[in-house]
């Protein structure tokens, strides 16, 4: 079976800066893929790529074997990628659920269906309290979620996840892993992630992609990776792999 996701020798410049550097990887259905790297490594550089916010200079992104290089974000949306941002930007005088409903216009026929798939979603999230709430003043773990659902309401088949616990305490990420693992039986087929919290990497992720200024550093199972050399002294640093606090 072919991979989900195909990204093969992905270049892009921005003036003299090279973002990405013949960056190749495979996302497989039902993997969960994190890639991790120091910042401006081009880790969001490569959500935007997939997503169609920029355009590769050269080499091929497929999705399910087509070929979405120069496709805009809603053809990629209706195509089944969906994705969340670092910056959680909720639209503050909507209702919490109105907010979700915007995903499900993509597909629904009419209003009343684009609300049943909206309740349909903050259950899952357990976000179904809050659904008439207006969305201006949600704490920040209940907004990660919200961009999560945003997604969720599209019909994504991948879900790119940009540092969606970047300022969550433990608890909340936490919480928040617990219902990543549930994504599957949401219909979603594979996840790619960036993140820097270690943790919740290795709590989440079947294989773990590392870039260092726009390349490809190494690529495996997290705990390869972790004890990779070349990662440690890049990226992770040596009190990891001791035992210490994840970066």
């Amino acid at each position: 079976m072919a991979p989900l996701l195909q990204l093969k020798h992905v270049v892009k410049r921005f003036g003299g800066l090279l973002a990405t550097n013949d960056i190749s990887f495979d996302v497989a259905e039902g993997e969960i893929v994190f890639i991790i790297g120091p910042n401006g490594a081009g880790k969001t550089t490569l959500f935007n790529l997939i997503s169609g916010y920029v355009v590769a200079d050269s080499g091929e992104i497929l999705y399910r074997g087509q070929d979405i290089v120069g496709m805009r974000p809603y053809q990629t949306t209706r195509l089944g990628i969906g994705r969340t941002f670092q910056i959680v930007k909720p639209l503050p005088s909507l209702t919490v659920r109105e907010n979700v409903m915007l995903g499900s216009f993509l597909h629904a026929r009419s209003r009343a269906e684009a609300r049943r798939k909206a309740d349909e979603v903050l259950g899952f999230l357990g976000l179904e309290a809050r659904a008439d709430s207006l969305a201006a003043g949600m704490p920040l773990a209940q907004r990660k979620l919200l961009e999560v659902a945003r997604a969720l309401a599209t019909g994504a088949k991948l879900l790119l996840l940009d540092e969606v616990m970047a300022g969550l305490n433990p608890t909340e990420s936490g919480e928040i892993v617990a219902l990543l693992k549930r994504l599957r039986d949401f219909g979603v087929t594979a996840v790619g992630g960036v993140e820097h919290i270690m943790r919740v990497v290795m709590a989440l992720a079947t294989r773990v992609v590392v870039l260092d200024q726009g390349a490809k550093l190494a690529e495996g199972a997290p705990e390869a990776v972790v004890h990779d050399p070349r990662v440690i002294e890049a990226y992770l640093g040596s009190k990891f792999t001791q035992g210490g606090a994840a970066p």
